[in-house]
């Protein structure tokens, strides 16, 4: 399972600390792509389009300083732009709303003052440099199709009280989710990301593949064959 390009980028250069956390940039990105999330469920957002938001956030900070720019504001945008890409268009009000409220739960929502225009300009002329940066690139490959053929398939070759009894297909979805709080999006292929997050979920209940031992090769080896989903 190898990865794609410098070790850096998506989060593989950092380093936790002598106390064994995470790096505070690792830390800054958790709690932003975890903005990103919730505020895209609030806002009526699918799988797909989130995922491009995270990755879309993480690409930007691979190539920009984190202290450059407010990296809100920059998921902000990554939430306006992915609506755009996997045409599920977002208005800047409601995007300013819902991030309003995850800031301030009890606040009201912004008056139509100068406030509200300036930090609705910002976001406009935030995805404008984000597309600059990303070289206008913000199409990605994203592991939800390879996981759901992976699991249709294990479905029909374990045993039914097997699967029935364990939630690996909750599990794994959960996982994958969890992948965008990190730059894995950006460092593994989609396929890679797919088999890993079911081989865990597999692991974590102790389910076994039927003839795994007398197979040839390992399942997740026939899974990650360089095969594309259409």
């Amino acid at each position: 399972m190898e990865a794609f390009g410098p070790g850096t980028c998506g989060g593989g250069g950092e380093t936790p600390g002598d106390d064994g956390r995470p790096a505070p940039e690792a830390r800054v990105h958790f709690r932003v792509t975890r903005f990103i999330m919730e505020a895209g469920v609030k806002l009526g957002m699918q799988s797909i389009p989130i995922a491009t938001a995270c990755t879309i956030y993480h690409k930007f900070f691979c190539e920009i300083n984190l202290d450059a720019y407010d990296p809100y504001l920059v998921a902000m945008s990554s939430l306006y732009l992915a609506g755009k890409v996997e045409e599920q268009h977002l208005r800047t009000r409601d995007i300013i709303n819902v991030s309003n409220r995850y800031f301030h739960p009890g606040g009201e929502p912004l008056e139509l003052d100068s406030r509200f225009w300036e930090l609705r300009d910002s976001i406009v002329q935030c995805e404008l440099l984000v597309l600059r940066v990303l070289r206008f690139q913000v199409s990605f490959q994203h592991p939800h199709k390879y996981l759901l053929h992976y699991l249709i398939s294990l479905k029909n070759w374990l045993n039914r009280y097997s699967w029935q009894r364990t939630p690996v297909s909750v599990t794994a979805w959960a996982l994958l989710r969890d992948s965008y709080h990190g730059g894995l999006c950006l460092r593994f292929r989609a396929q890679h990301i797919a088999v890993a997050v079911l081989h865990l979920a597999l692991q974590a209940y102790g389910v076994e593949v039927p003839a795994e031992a007398e197979a040839e090769k390992p399942w997740w080896q026939i899974y990650t064959m360089d095969t594309e989903i259409p």
